[in-house]
């Protein structure tokens, strides 16, 4: 059922029965890796190059993400996913791997969101029984393509931020044990003007306050209705920046009840300057680590916003503006949670 102009509520509730998470070594070393499926010792995972480490990556997720189920992998209908590499090459090499119909999606870092928003859409409408959804990215390869190789040594001012290499996936399903899945808002490209490309942060700010702010509204709950509202990959600039937005809209959020992926992912002290980012950045810890809070009734409701900074090297190089979005999906503790 639509709500409002963005708002999508499931009745059916569709539920993530089981979820997979793969990451690398930094994130290994970071503040969460005893929620994560896989870690690697290195980021090349014996590949010839980057980018086929990322699609390794996500087979593995989507691989844990079955075995952690009780399915088998052929009662899978689709594969919905994305990561940040151009024309999203390592998710569609897995998906030849995984031999699974697919949609492809690109939302850049949002694409965590856009991914369970639409498969929760489809088995809600009866499309399918179950749905592998998630995504990836990989730190050398975002580097290489967005920035410099990371064999330059190029400096970066303190507003960067670090891409998570790493994959998550979750399982959708119909019915089954688990966290349900009961509305999702549909982000909007909101472009401030910003042009600087190692700002992420401050340029998906004003996006996700949008997400949220209408989220709210279409449903017409207050912020204290989730345990946690989290987005993606904010950053400690951006964070800070959509914290004082919303408290000027009037939503009650604070460092308690308004977390960030980015700000969670690594622990004190690692050089990842503004905090992480990267499609993996919501998907390794939602799916990781906060639903693993969820699995332990640490939490009931909680609002996932992923963060997305639709620019290109292109649209860099041509000195233009950055338009931004983000996907909001509500997650709750069902009766039969176990």
């Amino acid at each position: 059922m639509l709500t409002g102009h963005r708002t999508w509520i499931f009745d059916k509730k569709p539920v993530i029965v089981s979820t997979g998470t793969v990451a690398g070594p930094f994130e290994a070393d970071g503040n969460i890796p005893k929620d994560i499926d896989l870690l690697h010792d290195n980021i090349w995972l014996n590949q010839s190059s980057f980018e086929k480490a990322n699609r390794i990556m996500m087979e593995e997720a989507c691989q844990y993400a079955v075995k952690n189920s009780s399915i088998e992998k052929e009662q899978v209908k689709f594969f919905i996913s994305g990561d940040l590499i151009n024309q999203i090459t390592p998710t569609s090499f897995a998906a030849k791997t995984m031999n699974l119909p697919y949609f492809g999606l690109f939302s850049a870092c949002a694409t965590s969101m856009e991914s369970l928003a639409l498969s929760a859409f489809i088995i809600n409408a009866d499309g399918a029984d179950y749905i592998l959804s998630g995504c990836s990215s990989h730190n050398a390869a975002t580097e290489k393509q967005f920035r410099y190789p990371t064999e330059y040594g190029g400096q970066k001012p303190p507003t960067a931020q670090w891409t998570v290499t790493g994959a998550g996936c979750v399982l959708v399903a119909k019915e089954g044990n688990g966290p349900q899945i009961t509305s999702a808002t549909v982000g909007k490209v909101v472009d401030m003007g910003m042009s600087d490309p190692f700002n992420m942060g401050g340029a998906m700010a004003p996006a996700a306050v949008d997400t949220i702010e209408t989220h709210l509204r279409e449903r017409n709950v207050d912020a204290s209705y989730y345990d946690l509202i989290i987005t993606g990959d904010l950053g400690q600039i951006g964070h800070e920046v959509s914290i004082d937005m919303l408290q000027k809209r009037g939503i009650a959020v604070t460092e308690e009840n308004y977390k960030d992926c980015g700000l969670t992912i690594y622990r004190e002290g690692q050089p990842v300057l503004a905090g992480g980012s990267g499609a993996a950045c919501s998907a390794v810890t939602v799916y990781g680590h906060f639903l693993k809070k969820m699995k332990l009734n640490e939490l009931s409701r909680i609002l996932v916003v992923a963060t997305g900074s639709l620019h290109s090297p292109l649209t860099v190089q041509q000195k233009d503006t950055i338009p931004c979005i983000a996907h909001a999906v509500s997650i709750e503790s069902g009766s039969d949670v176990q």
